[in-house]
């Protein structure tokens, strides 16, 4: 499980970019959105109740068999509007021929080596703790688009096995620091809710389910940044906006190519 989210060194000077302050009521309107979020996936473990999304549509699941990542964004635009900010909801979905539930698992709970899984956005993965299905996480991750961001993210992950052939997890973040300078002897953090805004929050949800020879692997990520700042869109959308869709598939890809082999 690595949510590369977005990320800070330059390839251009950050001041083109001028630092936000992150609100009290941006943070309030992805609060609501997620509760709303997480009522949606419990009705899902409901009877009746699709465990997996591409079990919604046979389409999705006919692609996700035939070999392809299947990802689209939740709702009828790529983001939704906050105020001072954007909260992005993409979900997608592979199938992984010839995997077990297990060896799934056992790969994206393997926190210390992510840094070699998920490489090149996964610079560096470490597991800052573990008490049963509960885990601590710390990843500092890195994106290329138009500039270079790096970031230092902790999650707290939580694993929900529900039998045999079925788990779910959900990461939230609890710490999101852009870092300048990343990698140099003048490395330093910037203050969180007071840097450029391209993560502000994330959090994660993975459905694992083992059938039809294989695993379907899902995941649906839920970010905040910082709104499109006027006269800044060619600099600022490329990483608001194509990020998180990117990094959610190249997760989704990297996994399944790694467990096929």
């Amino acid at each position: 499980m690595r949510f590369a989210a977005a990320l800070i060194l330059c390839a251009m000077p950050m001041t083109c970019a001028r630092a936000v302050e992150l609100q009290k009521d941006t943070i309030q309107a992805f609060d609501r959105y997620i509760r709303d979020t997480e009522t949606d996936l419990e009705r899902r473990l409901q009877p009746g109740g699709n465990f997996l999304w591409v079990d919604d549509q046979p389409e999705r699941a006919r692609l996700a068999r035939a070999g392809q990542v299947v990802i689209e964004h939740r709702g009828s635009r790529d983001t939704i509007p906050a105020p001072k900010g954007l909260i992005h909801d993409w979900i997608g979905a592979v199938f992984i021929p010839g995997a077990t539930l297990a060896r799934t698992i056992g790969l994206v709970q393997d926190y210390n080596h992510h840094q070699d899984v998920y490489k090149p956005e996964v610079l560096a993965s470490r597991l800052l703790s573990r008490d049963g299905n509960d885990f601590k996480i710390r990843l500092r991750v890195i994106k290329k688009k138009v500039i270079t961001v790096v970031l230092d993210t902790d999650y707290d992950v939580r694993y929900f096995p529900l039998d045999a052939a079925r788990c779910r997890s959900r990461a939230y973040s609890t710490r999101i620091v852009e870092v300048e300078n990343a990698g140099k002897p003048d490395e330093r953090d910037i203050p969180p809710g007071n840097d450029h805004g391209f993560l502000w929050r994330l959090n994660t949800y993975w459905r694992f389910q083992e059938r039809d020879g294989g695993v379907y692997l899902e995941c649906e990520a839920v970010s905040l940044t910082r709104s499109i700042p006027a006269g800044l869109g060619w600099l600022i959308e490329p990483v608001i906006k194509t990020l998180p869709r990117e990094s959610l598939a190249n997760t989704l890809r990297t996994t399944r190519t790694v467990l096929a082999k």
